[in-house]
This record gives structure tokens, sequence and C-alpha cells, in this order.
């Protein structure tokens, strides 16, 4: 480990990027140009602390989780991202490990998307990036683990994570999951974690056995949808879907399709600035 490349390497792209490269707001007594190491710690989910310590070159070396949420939360272009690596004595993500790291021009239109809720995603449903309003909808999913990171297995096995879809689009909306997942099968045949999360459900849930034995087969583009949050409501959203090159991720982003989802839409968006701290308050870690 580097820790004195590193220290100055993270201090330097910290400097390098504002807070409306990354959808905050500027906010008074901005003395210096960048981000603060508050805003940092609140983007990658770590502790203010932790952040100071490693540009001090005084910290322990971080794991590659923490070092994805670093490049994450500092827009680092994919080259800036395995220099991270580096730095940290670690080796650069290979191909599938980079799949599961959002890519930086995917996340640049993320920050842009402000007030509509919008999400990056791995074509295997894991949540790589959110911003504040996807948060706000349906709840932070970037940090699970596991199986539970893969949108269809929490879906077929976790009855709750169904609530926030209208009752009367569940089954719409399972036999996408299916679709979409039968489609990342047939594009990446020999993938030992396409097939292994397909035998897990096939094992797990007798629902997402029906559904696979039916053979159906499309990728997600557009659609519409009934979202049901607990604290404003029902509301219509339409739901466009960006995909790379590739097909490994997507920028998918909900916006409002009437009046009454706007409106809602705005509600919440009040309702959670009260509810979550901002990069000035006091506590920034989360």
């Amino acid at each position: 480990m580097q820790r004195e490349e590193l220290a100055d390497f993270l201090r330097r792209r910290r400097e390098a990027i504002g807070p409306a490269d990354v959808g905050l707001a500027e906010g008074p007594r901005r003395r210096t140009a960048g981000l603060r190491r508050e805003e940092v710690a609140l983007l990658a989910g770590m502790s203010v602390d932790y952040v100071v310590r490693l540009e001090q070159g005084r910290s322990s070396r971080p794991s590659t989780q923490l070092l994805g949420a670093l490049a994450r939360a500092l827009r680092l272009s994919d080259d800036e991202r395995d220099h991270l690596f580096h730095l940290a004595g670690h080796r650069p993500p290979p191909a599938e490990g980079t799949a599961r790291l959002a890519r930086a021009g995917l996340i640049r239109m993320l920050d842009l998307l402000v007030g509509v809720p919008a999400l990056v995603m791995s074509d295997l449903g894991e949540v790589l990036a959110q911003n504040r309003m996807s948060v706000l909808l349906g709840g932070d999913h970037t940090g699970l683990t596991g199986d539970r990171r893969y949108l269809p297995y929490r879906w077929f096995t976790e009855p709750e994570v169904r609530a926030l879809h209208s009752p009367e689009e569940q089954e719409h909306h399972a036999r996408q999951l299916v679709a979409d997942l039968r489609a990342v099968a047939g594009r990446r045949p020999d993938d030992p974690a396409v097939g292994g999360l397909v035998g897990r459900l096939r094992a797990e849930s007798a629902e997402f056995r029906r559904l696979w034995a039916e053979h159906e087969v499309a990728v997600r583009r557009a659609d519409r949808k009934t979202m049901v949050h607990p604290r404003v409501g029902r509301m219509l959203m339409d739901c466009e879907t960006l995909v790379t090159l590739d097909q490994r991720q997507m920028l998918v982003v909900l916006t409002p399709a009437n009046t009454e989802a706007r409106e809602r839409l705005d509600l919440l968006h009040v309702l959670g600035t009260q509810d979550f701290p901002t990069a000035n308050s006091e506590d920034p870690a989360r």
C-alpha cells in the first residue's frame, strides 16, 4: 500500500470535483474549491474520521468495498479507479468485479437527475448507485450482500419487497424480472454468477420455477408502473431504462406520469429533506 501517494491522490481528486458535480448544493461559506471531507464521507457511506485518516496517510489498508465506494463518490474514471486500487495495494477488479462498480459516466448522469428517482443497476438487478430520490422512494439498496443484492432474488424470496408495487401489477412485474433474467442467461450462458442465481431461485421459489419454465425473454426498456409509498401513497410512474452497449449496466429513471404523481413525489422530497442529513449537518457520516 502506497499510503502517501494514496493520500495525495484522494485529496487532489476531492479538490477537483465540486458539489454541483455530485448533485449537492454549494451552500454558504465555502472558501475552497472542491468537496468537503464531510461530503465525501456522506457520498461514500463512511465516517468523516476515516476519510481524514486516508487523506493524512494514517489509515489501515481500505477494503475493496470501501475503494469502490470512494470511486463512486469521487466520480473516478475507469483508469482512475484502477489507479486507486493499485495505490491501496489491491488488484483492480476483473471484468465481473468491474461490472459491480457503476460506470463514471452513468454516475454523472445520475447526478443531473435531482427531482426524480434514478439508479444504476447491473444486468442481474444489483443496485450499484442511487440518487437521493431513489433512496426516499424505495430505500438504500447499495449495501446489500450475498444473493440479497439481486432484485430478482429479493422479489421471489422476500414478500415484503413487493409492497412498493401495486397488487394488481405484481404478476406483471414478476414476469418482467424473469424474462429479463432469461435474456441475461442467454447472453452469458457460461457465467457461474448467472447460473448460480437462477439455480438458487429455482430451488427456493415455486413461483419463479413456474415463470422460468414459460421461457419468456425480454430486456426492459420502458414501462409504466404504480408505486405505493407508505407516506405519500400511490404514484403512477413512467420507467425509462438506458442500457450500456455491453448490456451489463443500466440507468433506470422514474418520472411522474401525471400531475397527482408529480405532487406526491414533490411531497416525498420535502419529507425526505426533513428526515435525511445534508452535507452541512453536524454528523454527515452514515
